[in-house]
């Protein structure tokens, strides 16, 4: 007997652990570990994972085993109880999972037996695409240059016949009401949302894909989160597609590709989980405290004053989602209009986004931050009102989001403090001024900087 123990990899087709596993001819057990030490930081994701669980539980004919515990301990004891010789994972590369793996694999070898690793969450595994000389790459356009020419092996099928064993175990948890956002979960569904988005969508993603207003990115990444489809599954149904040639499916297989980048920088470099990745910016004076704590729970519950980052925030609240547009805008304004640390922002994210993904969420962060690859310079300063009135130009996502302006007609609700009336709706005034805190942010930017010479 076989274990193939899921992660982040809720699926059946494409999985190359899945087909190791049924290669070996031994009946097979699935098997998901619920981890306290990520449920405990998993905010909405926990009804997310829920609803991902009951549809691969679907999916293996109830032979699913859910069991909850430390997975050394568990896969071990596990492995040991049914008489299974290997433990099937995909590779992991975030520094808890690679970690986590070393401890399972340490305590099956000590009982003679084997963790056997295929595949990854990626079309090509972090760690894998590096330069000439054999290095890394620290800048996201030759990176991707190298990644395409790397390429990715075709997605495996799903097997005709998979020889599901089960054991005792806790069932798949209770899905909540409201599951982490408005999305049906499972890979039935994320093959079903890629195709929608495929049919409807790609053609003008790379003219729309900035438009919150819209809604019309593909709502892909909570189901890449959780393995519910592969991106090579993605990628190869995109390139038969008739659009394949154009902008839009350009566009789309440079955005898998950041995500690809982002895997690999934190493959390479654990730290930058939580910490800048470039030193430059080490000096940077932010601010703390209790008056700046109260500037950030304006943030958090998005009554800033600033239209399009509390329709972000509020969004943000309500779905587990935010635009990827918007999540540039709002990381912009606590880092530069509040002057607070990243990290900040980036623990929020992860504590209400349902595809909270560390390497993507916390590296597009020090994007915004300046202190990451391919970095904007710190001293690029989203305007908030610019870039809603740029974006949402007729005001419908701030309206959707931010009851108080629904009053205000087309892009006067991006600016109510010119509008006659535009507070009746009880809307907040704005808590800074942008003006003057873009001038203090390029001030700190400034010192720090001369610090560093």
């Amino acid at each position: 007997m076989s274990i193939l123990w899921f992660r982040r990899d809720l699926r059946l087709t494409d999985h190359p652990a899945l087909l190791e596993a049924v290669a070996s001819g031994d009946e097979v057990l699935p098997v998901f570990v619920r981890d306290p030490a990520l449920l405990r930081r998993a905010g909405v994701r926990a009804g997310r994972l829920a609803a991902s669980l009951a549809a691969l539980s679907g999916d293996t004919g109830g032979a699913l085993v859910v069991r909850t515990g430390d997975p050394a301990e568990v896969i071990a004891g596990l492995a040991r109880e049914v008489g299974a010789g290997r433990v099937h994972i995909s590779r992991e590369s975030t520094p808890y999972g690679r970690c986590r793996d070393d401890r399972v694999r340490a305590a099956l070898d000590a009982d003679g037996r084997e963790l056997v690793t295929t595949g990854s969450p990626y079309a090509v595994g972090p760690g894998r695409v590096l330069s000439g000389s054999g290095e890394p790459y620290k800048v996201f356009t030759p990176f991707s240059r190298a990644w395409h020419e790397h390429g990715w092996p075709p997605p495996g099928e799903r097997p005709d016949h998979i020889p599901w064993t089960t054991a005792s175990g806790e069932g798949p948890p209770e899905v909540p009401a409201r599951a982490g956002g408005t999305a049906a979960a499972g890979e039935a569904a994320a093959l079903t949302r890629w195709r929608e988005f495929l049919h409807d969508d790609l053609q003008a993603y790379d003219e729309q894909r900035d438009r919150p207003d819209l809604d019309t990115t593909s709502r892909l990444s909570a189901y890449l989160k959780y393995g519910e489809i592969h991106p090579r599954t993605i990628l190869a149904e995109l390139a038969d597609h008739p659009a394949a040639g154009g902008e839009g499916a350009r566009r789309f297989v440079t955005e898998l590709a950041w995500r690809e980048f982002y895997a690999d920088v934190l493959w390479h470099r654990p730290r930058s989980a939580w910490r800048d990745l470039r030193d430059p910016l080490a000096g940077m004076p932010y601010d703390h405290g209790p008056g700046v704590e109260d500037l950030v729970e304006a943030w958090r519950q998005g009554r800033t004053g600033y239209p399009f980052v509390d329709a972000g925030m509020r969004q943000l609240l309500a779905e587990g989602w935010m635009h990827n547009r918007v999540r540039m805008v709002t990381a912009s304004f606590l880092v530069k209009d509040l002057h607070v640390w990243w990290p900040v922002g980036a623990r929020h994210f992860l504590d209400h986004l349902v595809d909270g993904d560390l390497a993507s969420n916390n590296h597009g962060w020090q994007w915004v931050a300046g202190t990451g690859t391919d970095a904007s310079p710190y001293f690029r300063v989203f305007n908030p009102v610019t870039q809603g009135r740029r974006f949402d130009p007729d005001g419908e996502y701030v309206r959707r989001w931010v009851p108080e302006l629904a009053h205000l007609s087309g892009a006067a609700a991006h600016e109510p403090w010119r509008a006659p009336g535009g507070y009746d709706g009880g809307y907040p005034s704005p808590i800074v001024d942008h003006a003057e805190e873009r001038r203090e942010a390029l001030r700190r930017y400034d010192l720090a900087r001369d610090a560093d010479r």
